[in-house]
């Protein structure tokens, strides 16, 4: 099985409102995640995931602690390691590009009632990291 590094970014407003998007692309066309994406050679998981927020969702942020790590099956074999790190907004507009058709920061009960990608609510869940 090929190996495919990821990651992802748990950014939360003053509200501990939580950034999601919604994905413009397979895997999970539709459905709503945390911004992130893979790995680009050469890059180092803090600048991978400054990239994809900014991509995805027109911020800028400074990226903090890992939280934690799964892995996921991908398309063709491939298996998705994705780890996911504590992010802050500095800057930028919030507005969805790249790989998102939407950006916005959502509540815990707003979060819940949306169509998100496999496992997503129980991992925050388990990682203590769901939604204010």
């Amino acid at each position: 099985m090929e190996r495919v590094d990821c990651v992802g970014a748990l950014v939360y407003d003053e509200e501990r409102r939580l950034l999601v998007v919604r994905r413009a692309n397979e895997p999970g066309r539709g459905l709503w995640s945390i911004p992130g994406g893979r790995v680009e050679p050469g890059e180092d998981d803090p600048t991978a995931v400054a990239r994809e927020v900014a991509e995805e969702t027109g911020l800028t942020v400074a990226v903090g602690d890992l939280v934690g790590e799964v892995e996921r099956p991908g398309l063709r074999g491939q298996l998705y390691v994705i780890r996911d790190y504590q992010a802050t907004a500095v800057g930028g507009t919030l507005t969805a590009g790249d790989d998102a058709s939407d950006a916005r920061f959502v509540t815990r009960s707003e979060f819940l009632a949306l169509s998100t990608t496999t496992l997503l609510v129980s991992t925050l869940e388990q990682w203590n990291a769901m939604p204010g």
